[in-house]
């Protein structure tokens, strides 16, 4: 299993940038919000808890679901996270960090609404659209 490590990262123009303690790995969601969002496949951190950016006021935020809410600089456009409302827990993109060599590939959300066009051959923990749901509602649909 990884251990913690320093990790840093900042928008494309920097005017948002945090440092964080984190595990470095990356998991994948397939659902049509992340597809939507940034073009395809989601590849982010596992959640990180409270976390703080530097350049707030850069910060526009977009509730994208009852227990989610996603972010981008209102300057460059850069995503910066998606936040589990309920844990407070943020997902950042892999490539918001400055150094991205560091990641393991760990597991893919929304399995089952993976489009058949793409494909990986790493091994993972894969979660179906049902089971990521249960995880961060605490079971509720909503």
């Amino acid at each position: 299993m990884s251990e913690t490590m320093e990790m840093h990262g900042h928008c494309l123009c920097g005017n948002v940038s945090l440092t964080t303690q984190m595990k470095p790995q990356v998991g994948v969601c397939h659902c049509s919000m992340c597809r939507r969002w940034g073009g395809g496949p989601f590849f982010a951190t596992d959640g990180i808890p409270n976390l703080k950016f530097e350049g707030q006021e850069h910060i526009t935020a977009y509730n994208s679901s009852e227990w989610g809410e996603r972010a981008f600089c209102k300057h460059c456009g850069t995503h910066l996270y998606y936040r589990v409302k309920q844990s407070n827990e943020y997902i950042v993109p892999a490539g918001f960090f400055d150094d991205e060599s560091k990641f393991e590939f760990k597991q893919q959300i929304f399995i089952d609404r993976k489009p058949e066009f793409y494909h990986f051959g790493n091994e993972t923990h894969n979660m179906t659209e049902a089971e990521f749901i249960a995880m961060v509602t605490g079971g509720s649909n909503g």
